[in-house]
């Protein structure tokens, strides 16, 4: 069976408590991206072939909110409720990943995030 949808954006609402020594994507509006995403995607008529849904802890959460994109494996730090539509429009039917907003991974060693520069 083909997998149900083409991709998959994959947006952190992690939520930690007040006070945390870690900021959590919740608390910087990862749930409102998840709804601006879902929006966007039905207006545009894509929400059956790629579907927006809620993630747990990306454990990028200096960079947050994070958003993931699958297949792809393109992930984004800092994203806003204004780079919505442009992930849409530039990604997710272009094919292009918007690369100011994209993380950047260390080659070596194990898996961390580099540093954004935004």
């Amino acid at each position: 069976m083909p997998p149900p949808y083409e991709r998959l954006v994959f947006v952190c609402t992690n939520r930690r408590p007040e006070g945390a020594s870690r900021p959590s994507c919740a608390n910087r509006g990862g749930e409102a991206l998840r709804d601006a995403f879902k929006k966007e995607l039905a207006a545009r008529g894509l929400h059956t072939a790629v579907r927006a849904t809620a993630s747990g802890c990306l454990d990028a959460c200096e960079q947050g909110p994070s958003v993931v994109v699958y297949p792809d494996d393109v992930w984004y730090g800092h994203v806003t409720l204004d780079d919505v539509k442009e992930i849409v429009e530039e990604h997710v039917i272009g094919g292009r990943p918007v690369e100011r907003l994209r993380m950047r991974m260390e080659e070596k060693g194990p898996r961390r995030l580099a540093p954004v520069l935004r």
